[in-house]
């Protein structure tokens, strides 16, 4: 059951990183561990009229430089209240984020980061909690914006940006049906270390070799039509997602490997 899963959550697993300028670890303005110790995190915040930055970055404690490869989230709270998040877990390949806020009201805000699943070495959850005080401007809760230049995963490579539309696609079934479910949450944050321990390598592939790329964009082609179903479809429990989900795996063994195998077999018969 969880192979089948896996087969249909692979092209969802087109994690938006959000890219933040680069900044050195000795350049955020607060460092502190995470909840085991296994990493420092960096945080700095550019507050602005309109939308504030937060600049964030996970510092290996031995090299003292970025770690790559981090699977995290991240939410904003004052008095109590989420203000801003918790974001889905996401995968940012370069280590470092920039997460735009807009604040409601001025005062000390607590920035809670969870982290996991660091790619050549899995962690369990750890927590780590920023105050930040924010002054007078009046500054409203926004999506995080995604930005060229962030994780170089599969789906994006293929296509070039992850403003394409298929990317695009792919990430509002992942985030809009996938994430609504307990079931397919649960099965994506175990998936990420698995998924990140090869997708990058393939990603790199494909830029690096035109053919390849082209191939993958013809091998995505079939599974990007057979998803479409879900956006005429209403998913509200768990089983509904389960059922439908295995439908689009099975439907995606039958168009990638039983066709191919039927054809292959037609052919050696007529060459008998």
């Amino acid at each position: 059951m969880k192979i089948l899963f896996a087969l249909f959550l692979v092209p969802f697993l087109v994690s938006p990183a959000f890219a933040a300028a680069p900044l050195l670890p000795e350049d955020y303005e607060q460092i502190l561990s995470s909840e085991q110790g296994t990493l420092k995190i960096g945080l700095s915040v550019e507050e602005s009229d309109s939308i504030s930055k937060l600049y964030i970055g996970w510092i290996n404690p031995m090299t003292n430089k970025i770690q790559e490869h981090i699977d995290y989230t991240v939410k904003v709270v004052k008095d109590g209240e989420n203000i801003f998040g918790p974001i889905p877990l996401t995968h940012t390949s370069l280590g470092e984020v920039k997460i735009p806020v807009e604040f409601t009201s001025p005062g000390e805000h607590m920035v809670i980061i969870d982290m996991e699943g660091i790619l050549f070495q899995p962690i369990p959850l750890e927590t780590t909690v920023f105050t930040i005080n924010v002054g007078d401007e009046q500054i409203v809760t926004t999506e995080p914006e995604s930005t060229e230049g962030g994780g170089c995963l599969i789906a994006t490579a293929a296509y070039g940006s992850e403003m394409a539309p298929q990317v695009q696609f792919l990430r509002e079934i992942r985030d809009n049906t996938v994430l609504q479910t307990q079931s397919g949450t649960s099965f994506m944050t175990a998936f990420n270390t698995f998924y990140y321990t090869f997708s990058p390598t393939v990603a790199d592939y494909e830029r690096e070799n035109p053919v390849f790329k082209e191939v993958v964009k013809v091998g995505l082609t079939p599974l990007l039509t057979s998803l479409t179903i879900l956006n005429y479809v209403d998913i509200d429990t768990e089983q509904e997602m389960l059922g439908y989900g295995i439908g689009i795996i099975m439907l995606n063994i039958g168009m990638y490997f039983v066709a191919p195998a039927v054809v292959i077999i037609a052919l050696k018969n007529r060459r008998k």
